[in-house]
């Protein structure tokens, strides 16, 4: 299996994706993990496999679905298969779906472990270069007592040891370092050189389809170390940023990659989303989620909702960016692949994120009907050496840089 290509764009424009660039093509800043030889071919390694699972092993379970586990349920049924649930029963049975969901989980498994071993190694230098870039600086605040839920520190989401949150010793940038520097496995190269590809897409739609906003605060809830934060600050210079998140390490660590990438109008803050208080109403023009929401318990979706609507200026607008709800339109098959992130991913409020009526509980929160926002962005990358996700038609149901967005104007 290679481990290097060069992208399509450079031999022909119009072809299609066809793996992951070579790892070595990604950016780097003064607190990225160094990463030898043999560190950096097992990504690659991974990462070509997640694109390979995707690409070609994807389809058969989809043809095995097709010609073995539909006959099969309705022979021994009478009838067909009648929801999601009964379409993921019935393909555990199967030698494909198998197949696929146990390489799927050996794939993130040995990411977190080739990303936690290589950030481990050097844990103690990365927390001295992330002190002498933050130490001091008023742009970080940390608040020790608050407090971690249960939905959070009872889980080790996408099967990251200690999540997002656990410290490891004073100062400790680990996990949110094993977050940044191998999560190029998981999208196989789709997020792009800094994996902000998600950032940059959103920047792209609101300038599109919001032409005249033109924000002055800005705050993205749960942002970890900035993948999605930085292009928004970036496209917004005369705005202020502020990054929220419940992990120290990966806000250290955060303010660590934004000053070294030359990124100062942010400021990283320690809270829950679900109790922002700190914040009086009316503080932000902009509120921004990103692949966050399917992490809350359906309780604290509410509550940060309830927030976000609180918190929004007049005026303002909301933006919530999470792949696909479960719809009536969406095939079975699709709908029981994606749910294996809740059964076998270490991300149990999947599910139910994924079938909730979201506009009801925007509206719930307060928003109008009439005011909901809704669209879709693909990830946007240098396409000189980064695939483009948009012209890229396959589907892993749950990894690919194409999302939906879902908000609303205050």
């Amino acid at each position: 299996m290679k481990t290097h290509r060069t992208s399509p764009k450079a031999n022909d424009p119009s072809a299609a994706y066809d793996g992951p660039p070579d790892y070595r093509v990604i950016g780097r800043h003064a607190v990225f993990p160094q990463t030898s030889h043999d560190e950096i071919e097992r990504i690659n390694f991974l990462a070509q496999m997640n694109r390979h699972l995707a690409a070609r092993v994807v389809p058969g379970v989809k043809a095995a679905y097709e010609q073995r586990v539909v006959p099969a349920f309705e022979a021994e049924n009478g009838r067909p298969i009648a929801d999601r649930h009964e379409a993921r029963k019935a393909l555990l049975k199967d030698p494909a779906f198998q197949t696929w969901s146990a390489l799927r989980r050996m794939t993130m498994e040995q990411r977190q472990q080739a990303g936690r071993w290589t950030a481990l190694r050097q844990a103690e230098e990365l927390a001295e270069i992330a002190a002498e870039l933050t130490d001091g600086d008023e742009r970080l605040s940390l608040d020790p007592s608050v407090a971690i839920p249960r939905y959070v520190s009872a889980v080790d989401h996408h099967c990251m040891p200690g999540s997002y949150h656990t410290e490891y010793f004073e100062g400790d940038v680990t996990n949110g370092a094993n977050y940044d520097h191998a999560g190029f496995v998981t999208t196989s190269g789709l997020l792009g050189k800094y994996s902000d590809g998600g950032g940059q897409a959103v920047v792209n739609w609101v300038r599109k389809n919001l032409p005249d906003f033109k924000p002055r605060t800005i705050l993205e809830i749960g942002g970890t170390v900035g993948h999605s934060s930085l292009p928004l600050a970036q496209a917004y210079p005369e705005a202020e940023m502020t990054i929220v998140d419940l992990g120290a390490p990966v806000l250290r660590y955060g303010l660590a990659r934004a000053k070294s990438l030359g990124v100062e109008n942010v400021r990283f803050v320690q809270a829950s989303g679900e109790d922002l208080s700190g914040f009086p109403d009316a503080s932000f023009d902009w509120i921004q989620t990103t692949m966050f929401l399917h992490e809350l318990s359906t309780t604290a979706l509410r509550n940060i909702f309830r927030e976000t609507r609180r918190l929004l200026k007049p005026g303002g607008v909301v933006l919530h960016v999470e792949q696909p709800q479960y719809s009536p339109e969406m095939p079975l098959f699709e709908q029981a692949m994606r749910d294996w992130d809740a059964f076998y991913n270490n991300e149990p409020f999947w599910s139910r994120m994924h079938e909730m009526d979201l506009d009801a509980a925007m509206v719930d929160a307060g928003f109008e009907k009439d005011s909901l926002i809704h669209g879709g962005v693909y990830g946007v990358v240098d396409r000189e050496l980064f695939p483009d996700a948009a012209e890229d038609d396959t589907e892993d149901y749950g990894r690919k840089a194409a999302w939906h967005v879902i908000g609303a104007v205050a």
